[in-house]
């Protein structure tokens, strides 16, 4: 089992209402988990937000937190609440009212990764989700909160940047025939878990850096976003898809020969979002 539910790299000083979460970057597989599923363990990885980490893993430096998961998607999912559960994979779990996530197998205990392929032969515990649940969904959120509230209090405002990265077949079926696909697609659940100007902001990093940004589709943002976006209380998320053929290949799940130079561009939007999450201290501390 992974020794910690997270990983958190905190800044030598917090100069930024930015936070940045990597909630499907975990790659700690354990052993058990992998002897009960019915898939090999490169394609169960086939649902991991790989390497996005590292690709952001230069925030602490440009002053801002960064929160990462220990734990794999195909484990636990810490996009879902804890009340997301499924009963299909489950036992003991009653059906709820329809929820479309829980109902394609992407609960907080997922049942299926990427094409619908099942993770399990047959269900697990009850008391085996509640102990995932307990171990790695509880803590992470607790300190994702402390996390917000902290840019909350020193700075007046929190911006977290929820980051993802998805898988080159998702953007098959949203890209109009003749149309660019999208490089990113930015999520603010149209507008309610982020203010206008912010997401604007960072669509234009994304674009100055020479990428094709959509809004929205396929993916507005989930769990995180709509739990912690709340923009009228000055806290705001935004979730950041990147295709992942821009950086690996998604079949091996290695880096692919483009990577430090992806990361680089990465990094050089980070510092700007990092900076707009300082720009806007001095008309609030006014206030």
């Amino acid at each position: 089992m992974p020794q910690q539910p997270y990983r958190l790299i905190l800044p030598e000083n917090r100069t930024t209402s930015v936070v940045f979460s990597s909630p499907h970057s975990g790659r700690d597989y354990p052993l058990a988990f992998l002897r009960k599923s019915c898939l090999d363990e490169r394609s169960i990885r086939s649902s991991e937000d790989a390497f996005v980490d590292v690709l952001f893993g230069r925030a602490p430096e440009m002053g801002a937190p960064l929160l990462a998961a220990t734990a794999p998607r195909a484990y636990l999912d810490l996009n879902r609440g804890v009340d997301e559960l499924d009963p299909a994979v489950i036992e003991d779990v009653r059906p709820a009212a329809h929820n479309p996530r829980v109902a394609s197998g992407l609960g907080v205990i997922p049942r299926v990764v990427s094409n619908g392929r099942q993770i399990y032969r047959g269900k697990i515990s009850r008391a085996e989700a509640e102990r995932r649940i307990d171990l790695y969904h509880r803590p992470y959120h607790a300190c994702l909160r402390a996390l917000m509230d902290e840019s909350l209090a020193l700075h007046g405002e929190a911006i977290l940047i929820d980051c993802h990265s998805m898988p080159r077949e998702a953007l098959d079926g949203v890209t109009a025939r003749g149309a660019q696909r999208p490089d990113v697609v930015l999520g603010d659940r149209f507008g309610a878990s982020c203010a206008s100007y912010l997401i604007e902001q960072v669509e234009a990093f994304f674009r100055e850096a020479g990428l094709n940004v959509s809004r929205n589709a396929p993916f507005a943002g989930a769990y995180v976003a709509q739990s912690y976006g709340r923009p009228a209380r000055r806290q705001h998320v935004i979730q950041i898809e990147i295709d992942r053929a821009l950086y690996m290949d998604e079949r091996q799940v290695r880096q692919n020969a483009n990577f430090e130079p992806f990361r680089a561009l990465i990094s050089n939007v980070v510092a700007q979002i990092a900076a707009m999450g300082r720009q806007r201290q001095a008309p609030l501390a006014a206030e």
